[in-house]
């Protein structure tokens, strides 16, 4: 789901870089930019992917061991958080004797069972795929309508791995391969 929310950062800008307002403004909104770009994602608001609108940049707090600034900013947000029973499409990249992999925007991690994909079978070979019994093909590149069955969000402690891992159904209507590669 996409979602547009407000959010307060507190930006922190190095000493040497205060000069004059307008390049302050500017380092301030490169600075929040860079910030958003690192962190990636939020287990309450899921992957960030534009400012939409800068709201207020609040007064600057000096950091006195460094000479750094603070500046509390508030801005809008778009983001995109998956949610149970979304209906969403996604790229395969991999596909396995028991599932397919795909790939659904920022979303690098979805799984899709052989058992939630009713009427197809897997084919192995070089490049495997999985067959309906009316000659559709689920195969490396091609564009998959599912449902989401599940969401888990993951944080690694010491790493910047913040991703959201999810699995996928084709049980439904409408679901299934909507492109080739």
């Amino acid at each position: 789901m996409f979602c547009e929310v407000e959010l307060v950062r507190d930006v922190v800008i190095l000493a040497e870089n205060l000069k004059n307002g307008l390049v302050l403004q500017r380092s301030i909104i490169m600075q929040l930019l860079e910030d958003l770009l690192n962190e990636k994602a939020t287990k309450d608001h899921g992957y960030f992917l534009a400012v939409t609108s800068l709201k207020s940049i609040g007064k600057a707090e000096v950091q006195e061991e460094s000479g750094d600034v603070f500046f509390p900013v508030v801005f809008k947000c778009r983001t995109f958080i998956p949610l149970r029973g979304e209906i969403l499409q996604g790229v395969v990249h991999h596909i396995y004797r028991r599932g397919v992999c795909l790939r659904c925007g920022p979303i690098k991690y979805v799984y899709l069972s052989a058992r939630k994909m009713p009427d197809y079978h897997y084919v192995p070979g070089k490049n495997p795929v999985f067959l309906s019994e009316g000659r559709s093909r689920i195969e490396n590149g091609v564009a998959v309508r599912f449902m989401v069955l599940s969401v888990r969000w993951i944080e690694e402690r010491g790493e910047t791995k913040r991703d959201f891992e999810m699995l996928a159904s084709l049980e439904g209507d409408f679901l299934g391969p909507i492109s080739s590669p």
